[in-house]
């Protein structure tokens, strides 16, 4: 069963989807004490669909397997409101602070069995939100570092307001932020359980990325195979689902 999401942060309303299993269509056993649960975090000018609806059918599939999950359009992206200018990531960790409280206070979810998907730049915020929300388990596809954004900056300087980003406007606070941020500290600060997804052949974001990540969680990273940032082939995105359903199931 597919719904609509809504939730405010600030002040400002975020638009998500929740997906639930349905027991009787596909033989999953209900829990007596609710369904097991992800909440997804999109990456950067991304939105809850992701590529090539990458983000969408990871819910249905996961549905299909007993879990549950929320994906939701950050502040400022996707159809949630608010300005991209305004948009960092300390206010994306609050998006996904509320959004997790959302999703662990429904009816049919399992709150000790609530976790948490962060997708490239998600990955990022979902590390520095870990330690805040402490979610059963926590999955990384991809995650990014702070440096990444770093390199955007003209000459080394940051932009006096607006930087215009292939028609993103990117703010100034954005950036400055970056260079104050350390999601690898607040990773080892996260004592559950967790995985690192990475495609090998990742150019966007080299895997060595996600390797510090997986040294900071004290965790695996499982490489895709020729799998690109967005895994974009089939072969590589049902490889992905598989790796991260059977992570989040405890296989």
């Amino acid at each position: 069963m597919e719904t609509f999401a809504s939730f405010r942060v600030g002040g400002q309303r975020v638009y998500g989807m929740v997906h639930l299993p349905e027991p009787d269509l596909n033989g999953i056993p209900r829990p007596a004490h609710g369904f097991p649960g992800v909440v997804i975090l999109h990456g950067f000018t991304g939105d809850r669909s992701g590529d090539h609806r990458l983000l969408p059918l990871l819910s249905r599939h996961l549905a299909d397997r007993g879990i549950a999950s929320l994906r939701f359009d950050f502040r400022g992206s996707g159809e949630s409101e608010g300005d991209f200018s305004e948009m960092t990531v300390s206010r994306e960790v609050e998006d996904a602070v509320a959004g997790f409280g959302y999703f662990k206070d429904l009816p049919e979810i399992d709150p000790k069995r609530a976790m948490l998907l962060g997708f490239s730049m998600g990955g990022l915020v979902a590390a520095l939100s870990a330690p805040k929300v402490n979610p059963h388990r926590l999955a990384l596809w991809a995650p990014a570092l702070p440096e990444l954004w770093l390199r955007m900056l003209p000459g080394g300087h940051l932009p006096p307001a607006i930087m215009d980003q292939g028609g993103w406007p990117i703010g100034r606070e954005f950036l400055l932020e970056m260079t104050r941020l350390d999601p690898l500290k607040a990773a080892g600060q996260y004592r559950g359980q967790a995985r690192v997804f990475h495609g090998d052949a990742d150019t966007a974001v080299p895997i060595e990325m996600g390797m510090r990540y997986a040294q900071a969680l004290g965790c695996d990273t499982i490489a895709i195979p020729g799998g690109t940032h967005t895994f974009d082939s089939l072969e590589t995105t049902e490889m992905l689902y598989k790796v991260t359903g059977e992570f989040l199931l405890g296989n």
